[in-house]
């Protein structure tokens, strides 16, 4: 006869195989809901809700944040960002006090991988995506991990905490890295760059606007994130007093995030048997700053004809719109050349009209991925 022990491990194993099976078959709206609806119960009866679903935290954690706080409980959620680095907690408590003006960072591992391979091995994105998915690191359908909408929705949490206003997934840019080259990765590299996906939130102290936004960047060699290689994530906060702070890690996986939902967990436990609880406090509406509105350097390649003439009618569009060039190479190709540019700082409108126009001129017969290029 099993003993008592026996028959809660067998219980146990049981309940988790329904959950994973019930997990798989529904919906990710399906599954968000029933998460909603179980975390309001909770909430309302005086439960702490340790959870790590950042669709739904993306979605309407404001609204669970003031539930949460007005029935006097905790509301954790460490595991919703960047797995097992420690990055919610310092954000809501290490820093409350610290005037943060951008945060950005390699938010998914997926992703990193592919660019790493790409980058490292000379792969090409499908391959290298092929071997993601054979390694465990991507989805049968990858899309939400390569298009940016896994980091955004990490990006919107971030912002939401970082800058105290409500941000949603609806508010972020997203961009992937679907059509990045080898070439692209080949010419980055030899200017000094590493291509990473990255998500990034900032403030303007001025107007106090909001700009969140994932896209692929090239960032320079020396930079800390460029470093960050494989499944690794990292976080980069800058913030007027303590300057910039990093923090790395596993930004997934079984073990990295079993250790932030239980340090959440005996952060609850804690609270609880103190009478106590963490607060957000309450969250301000976003003034939020339309991709059209920023501003970057950005690498532009273009195959153009290799006649006389040619790169004065290309910078001539750059010209009319205001996009200044701050470093330009040409190499030949036979009949056809290869012009690189990278701009300075220019206005995501500008240089998107500039590339309109540019598709129009006879001489341009290719244009490259534009990629926005991030400071040292």
């Amino acid at each position: 006869m099993a003993t008592l022990e026996e028959l809660k491990s067998i219980l146990t194993s049981y309940l988790i195989n329904q959950l994973k099976h019930s997990l798989q078959t529904a919906s990710s709206a399906e599954r968000d809901g029933a998460d909603i609806e179980l975390i309001v119960a909770a909430l309302s009866a005086g439960k702490p809700v340790v959870t790590g679903n950042k669709e739904l935290l993306a979605n309407h954690g404001a609204e669970l944040f003031e539930l949460a706080d007005s029935n006097g409980v905790d509301l954790l959620f460490e595991a919703a960002v960047a797995g097992g680095i420690p990055l919610i907690r310092p954000l809501r408590e290490s820093l409350r006090g610290e005037p943060v003006s951008r945060v950005m960072g390699i938010l998914n591992g997926t992703t990193n991988y592919i660019l790493s391979k790409m980058t490292n091995e000379g792969a090409d994105y499908a391959d290298a995506l092929v071997e993601a998915q054979r390694l465990g690191y991507a989805e049968r359908d990858p899309t939400a991990d390569v298009e940016g909408f896994d980091a955004g929705a990490k990006a919107a949490i971030i912002a939401s905490i970082a800058f105290g206003v409500k941000v949603v997934a609806g508010d972020v840019y997203h961009e992937g890295i679907s059509n990045i080259t080898a070439s692209d990765i080949a010419i980055a590299g030899r200017l000094g760059y590493v291509v990473k996906l990255l998500g990034i939130a900032e403030q303007d102290r001025d107007t106090g606007e909001v700009a969140v936004r994932v896209h692929p960047a090239m960032v320079p060699n020396e930079h800390p994130l460029a470093s960050v290689r494989d499944s690794y994530n990292a976080v980069f906060v800058e913030g007027d007093a303590v300057g910039s702070l990093m923090f790395f890690g596993r930004g997934a996986g079984g073990d990295p995030t079993a250790s932030a939902v239980l340090g959440d967990l005996i952060d609850a436990a804690v609270n609880r048997g103190q009478g106590t609880h963490g607060s957000l406090g309450a969250f301000q509406r976003a003034r939020v700053r339309q991709i059209d509105a920023t501003s970057a350097e950005y690498l532009l390649a273009l195959d153009v004809l290799d006649q006389p003439g040619v790169l004065h009618s290309v910078t001539g569009v750059f010209a009319e719109h205001g996009v200044s060039i701050r470093a330009a190479e040409q190499e030949g190709a036979g009949e056809e050349a290869r012009l690189v540019f990278i701009t300075h700082e220019a206005v995501e409108s500008s240089v998107q009209a500039t590339v309109r126009q540019l598709r129009e001129l006879n001489v341009v017969r290719r244009i490259g991925g534009l990629i926005r290029v991030i400071g040292a």
